[in-house]
């Protein structure tokens, strides 16, 4: 089949290069001259495990292909999968839809013949709906269907989730051909037994959402639990791992430390708040709330604990912050917790030096005025505390003896508890987490 996916970011790009990989014959479409040049060429510009390979393979094959024309997306196909952001208003709570509303005005009134155009960006409830209604006023004689098909991608795993998701979840109006456009274009998926949810389109917006705002929650959960456990002298992993043996509640994202960030969970979840209020159901989702607040206060905690670890001033002070990034596998420092805790440490008179395997180029650009290392062990040198603020497996590795020859003071904040503790003590360390 012919399609169309209008925005090549993570979850364009991710898309386009998986929907040629199912056999599809896909034109992507991105607006950004230096981005749209770098796929054509077959080379992502971002780090995304596996996708660059299966990129690649599809330029090359002459299934995938990318262009900046809308004019030549509206002749290519029928079918137009909407993939570009929708980032946090400033100064707001709410979702900025500008970008989701410009891909719909530019494209219907190209359109020549009937189309079905398939959300896949995270909206507010109501988007699709929205749109439905501004399709029909652009669209003149044509049929043209909108139907909203969220995605569950996590970034370091997106090409697997898209290729072998935990459900495909489509959400459509009544008496359109969404349904069975989606059974066609996901036919090898859906063939290999993975769950096929057809409802509405509010349902489908809230599916994903609702989502997100529960994984938000069980992060910030345990990370309460950590605050108590700090006041009472317990062991939060221990704890996690007791109740993670409960069926009900599951070990996943129950692991305490910095908090999440990134480009979704932060931004969705204040979105889904400001929606609710928009609808009259503010307190429903007034838990959201300390959700967020708890996990901004672990960012607050590590500064506060960075201080305390050098004897109670940062000024003056070396530290070395191992991560940038948001989460391994990923190059992506949006809302970064790491960064975020980095410059409040440089605000307060210490002298910070920052390195990750991949993350190092987004974080110059966000925070130019850190110091950058060649490597975790350059980081390092003459440090008074080292913070590892990422779970990247070189740091879970690192050699506590290598490491004791060259720092200050044998300080380590272990801020993803992914470190051995044990170890690090057992060679002098004084360990904090």
């Amino acid at each position: 089949m012919r399609m169309v996916v209008l925005g090549l970011g993570y979850l364009g790009a991710t898309h386009a290069a998986c929907m040629a990989e199912l056999g599809h014959e896909v034109l992507g479409v991105e607006v950004v001259p230096e981005k749209r040049d770098s796929l054509a060429r077959g080379e992502v510009p971002f780090y995304e495990p596996e996708l660059p390979e299966l990129l690649k393979k599809h330029i090359d094959s002459g299934r995938l292909r990318v262009t900046g024309s809308y004019e030549e997306a509206a002749d290519f196909a029928e079918v137009f999968f909407v993939a570009v952001g929708t980032p946090q208003k400033k100064g707001e709570y709410s979702a900025d839809l500008r970008y989701v509303d410009a891909a719909i005005d530019q494209l219907v009134p190209l359109l020549t013949r009937d189309a079905l155009i398939l959300g896949k960006s995270t909206v507010p409830v109501g988007t699709a709906q929205r749109l439905s209604e501004r399709v029909d006023e652009l669209a003149k004689d044509l049929e043209v269907e909108i139907a909203w098909n969220p995605e569950f991608l996590r970034e370091g795993y997106a090409v697997r989730d898209t290729l072998n998701p935990d459900r495909v979840v489509l959400g459509r109006f009544s008496g359109g051909r969404a349904e069975l456009t989606c059974r066609e274009i996901y036919g090898a998926i859906l063939g290999a037994d993975t769950p096929f949810l057809v409802t509405d389109p509010p349902t489908a917006e809230l599916v994903k959402t609702s989502a997100n705002a529960f994984l938000a929650t069980k992060i910030s959960f345990i990370n309460a639990i950590a605050e108590v456990c700090d006041a009472a002298g317990a062991d939060v992993k221990a704890i996690a791992d007791a109740i993670g043996y409960d069926s009900r509640i599951g070990r996943k994202f129950l692991n305490a430390g910095l908090g999440f960030g990134g480009g979704c969970l932060p931004k969705d979840i204040r979105a889904f708040m400001a929606r609710a209020g928009e609808l009259g159901a503010a307190e429903a989702l007034s838990f959201l709330r300390e959700v967020d607040n708890v996990n901004m206060r672990r960012r607050t905690r590590m500064v506060e604990l960075t201080r305390e670890v050098c004897d109670g001033s940062l000024l003056g002070k070396r530290v070395a912050v191992l991560g940038c990034a948001f989460k391994p596998e990923s190059d992506d420092v949006r809302d970064s917790p790491a960064l975020n805790v980095a410059g409040q440490i440089q605000l307060q008179g210490a002298s910070v030096t920052v390195y990750d395997p991949r993350a190092m180029d987004n974080s110059r650009r966000l925070f130019p005025t850190l110091d950058y290392a060649a490597s975790a062990v350059d980081a390092c040198d003459s440090a008074d505390a080292i913070l590892v603020l990422t779970e990247w497996p070189e740091f879970i590795d690192l050699d506590p003896i290598l490491l004791g020859a060259i720092v200050r003071h044998k300080n380590v904040i272990d801020g993803r508890m992914c470190l051995f503790e044990d170890q690090w003590i057992a060679n002098g360390w004084s360990y904090r987490k």
